[in-house]
């Protein structure tokens, strides 16, 4: 398996674990909150919301087009220090690791 499938494979996980934590929206933030220039969008969007409306919308379009995949990206502590106290997103946050180790 390429990394691309795996990545493939690990990103089409995301929605079903978002859901089974209530994290998955079925509205679009506001278009002038997906222009945010900082890091995860963090001065405009949820860390639920950067990961759905952005990540996977990128990593989606790369993968599509068959664009070299980012490396060396490590999103997991970012979200273990947005929900350190939610226990219930601890297997998304395992889903999220598996994502760093493929693009590592």
């Amino acid at each position: 398996m390429t990394k691309a499938q795996q990545l493939l494979h690990l990103l089409e996980q995301i929605p079903q674990q978002m859901q089974a934590v209530g994290l998955w929206q079925e509205q679009m933030p506001e278009p002038q909150a997906m222009l945010s220039q900082e890091p995860f969008a963090v001065d405009r969007l949820q860390p639920e919301e950067w990961l759905q409306w952005i990540f996977l919308e990128k990593m989606h379009i790369l993968i599509k087009q068959e664009m070299p995949l980012p490396r060396g990206f490590s999103i997991t502590p970012y979200f273990e220090e947005c929900w350190k106290e939610r226990l219930e997103y601890t297997p998304l946050l395992t889903l999220l690791a598996s994502i760093d180790e493929v693009c590592a």
